[in-house]
């Protein structure tokens, strides 16, 4: 190989080598979220009572113009699950990338029965076991919501999203997505307690820089009447299911 040959392909391996160092320490994409209830945020102000602002979903979809940019490696998530425990789904809201299965162990001594019947991913695991443990693929964008159908109590919800760039709001409200690359995203966001008309109003494009990587503070609208009453898989009332063909609405 000539010197200059030699030259050339040591440029770009170093070249190489400075583009995956620079993906590798971009600094995550921060966004802060408020929780707006138009019937309780004042009363708590007052009072100095901060409001929980956790459980909204933020994701970011690449727009067609970042295909001429660097993609950098998308963050890697644990393997997700959803535990029955206490007569309850941990944790109550889970956001995966479509495509990813979920584990669903029953750490509780008795039978649970988790489906899902309505948009997203629909499902049934029928009864399961105490130490036993069903893995749903979650192969569908959307919403699912998970009951289960021997507990009314019971309620959760998956969010399977086209991106891997995603994040869920602590307590506090924050939200942190890990080694976004520059470019142009549509922000999507997801909250149980919202009308999907006010959501609609906060999604929008942003554009991450170096000098960008902390997003405008979002704030959701709580939906006043929202309620987790629900019907078993049957669409009846919780009481032994009748033998007919499960029929599900919305919740």
């Amino acid at each position: 190989m000539r010197r200059s040959q030699r030259s050339f392909c040591l440029a770009v391996l170093f070249a190489c080598a400075c583009t995956l160092l620079a993906q590798s320490q971009l600094a995550p994409v921060t966004v802060q979220v408020e929780i707006v209830n138009p019937k309780t945020s004042r009363k708590a102000a007052s009072a100095g009572n901060r409001t929980d602002s956790s459980n909204v979903v933020i994701w970011l979809t690449p727009l067609p113009a970042n295909n001429g940019s660097a993609a950098a490696t998308p963050p890697a998530h644990s393997a997700p699950q959803i535990t029955q425990i206490d007569k309850s789904f941990y944790p109550h809201v889970l956001v995966v990338q479509a495509g990813t299965g979920v584990q669903f162990p029953n750490r509780d001594p008795f039978l649970h029965n988790v489906f899902s019947l309505f948009d997203g991913k629909r499902f049934d695991l029928g009864f399961y076991e105490a130490g036993s443990s069903k893995t749903v693929r979650f192969d569908r964008i959307g919403v699912s919501y998970l009951f289960c159908n021997i507990h009314p109590e019971m309620s959760a919800a998956v969010v399977a999203v086209d991106t891997p760039y995603f994040g869920l709001s602590n307590d506090a409200g924050r939200v942190t997505i890990s080694n976004v690359p520059d470019g142009r995203y549509q922000l999507n966001v997801w909250y149980e307690r919202s009308l999907p008309e006010d959501l609609k109003t906060v999604s929008r494009v942003v554009s991450i820089a170096e000098g960008a990587r902390s997003l405008e503070t979002i704030k959701v609208k709580e939906n006043v009447n929202f309620s987790l009453e629900h019907k078993n898989k049957y669409g009846q009332e919780y009481i032994p299911p009748a033998n007919t063909s499960p029929v599900y609405g919305r919740p």
